[in-house]
């Protein structure tokens, strides 16, 4: 089942948030302290989040993701009239060691059995990920993370996605770019990448221009037959 535009890739650079890890386990492991406004505080928490990313690049005012997240969640608490330092506290702890999705460790072994470098490409700043990649348990399967803090600039800015070919030395086309968020994917679509759209959740596609249109999967497990992989037991 390889597609053809996925026959010669030579490593797969992956999204972290929302595509290795779940950023809604971090309200998920508060959600006895939250009560029933947990699932709505962590939507918005999200959303602001990226907003923030975005306005940050149009007004030209670059910090890193830490302090975005941090300023998204302050959003997100007083637009549920929560004022809570600790739980505040405890949210932006719990970030830094999100759960991994359950399908993404055997996946990226089975891509480094395969001889295929994984790498990660992120907004996240260093030490956030880094953080993320080791409490998940993922630092082995990993060969490089590389985040947006080296240009001071967030994605979809096509400096972001040249990163990964600095990196690598390879094509666009020699990459497999996933990622859970359709922007993201449209943006590394243009740029030349081969994208695989992780949408978990039955998102509407993206009404952006783009080179080429995100391949949509449920999940990462479908990333090995695309690639000529056979798939997990």
């Amino acid at each position: 089942m390889t597609d053809p535009h996925f026959a010669n890739i030579k490593a797969c650079v992956f999204d972290a948030y929302g595509t290795l890890f779940d950023v809604h386990s971090a309200v998920g492991s508060m959600k006895s302290r939250v009560g029933d406004q947990a699932i709505s505080l962590s939507t918005l928490w999200r959303t602001k989040q990226l907003e923030y990313t975005w306005l940050r690049s149009l007004m030209g005012r670059y910090d890193d993701f830490w302090q975005v997240t941090g300023e998204a969640l302050d959003y997100a608490l007083a637009a549920h009239s929560i004022e809570d330092n600790s739980l505040r506290r405890a949210l932006m702890e719990a970030y830094l060691g999100l759960d991994c999705y359950p399908e993404v460790p055997a996946v990226l072994g089975a891509l480094n059995r395969a001889g295929i470098p994984c790498l990660i490409l992120s907004n996240g700043s260093p030490s956030m990920l880094e953080d993320a990649v080791r409490n998940a348990g993922l630092s082995d399967l990993i060969q490089e993370t590389l985040s947006v803090d080296a240009l001071g600039c967030y994605k979809p800015d096509p400096r972001v996605y040249q990163l990964a070919l600095n990196t690598l030395g390879v094509e666009p086309t020699a990459i497999s770019f996933q990622s859970s968020n359709g922007w993201d994917g449209v943006g590394a679509a243009a740029f030349g990448f081969n994208v695989a759209w992780i949408n978990r959740f039955g998102q509407q596609r993206e009404h952006l221009p783009a080179a080429g249109k995100p391949i949509a999967l449920t999940d990462l497990t479908q990333l090995l037959p695309l690639l000529g992989l056979s798939g997990l037991d």
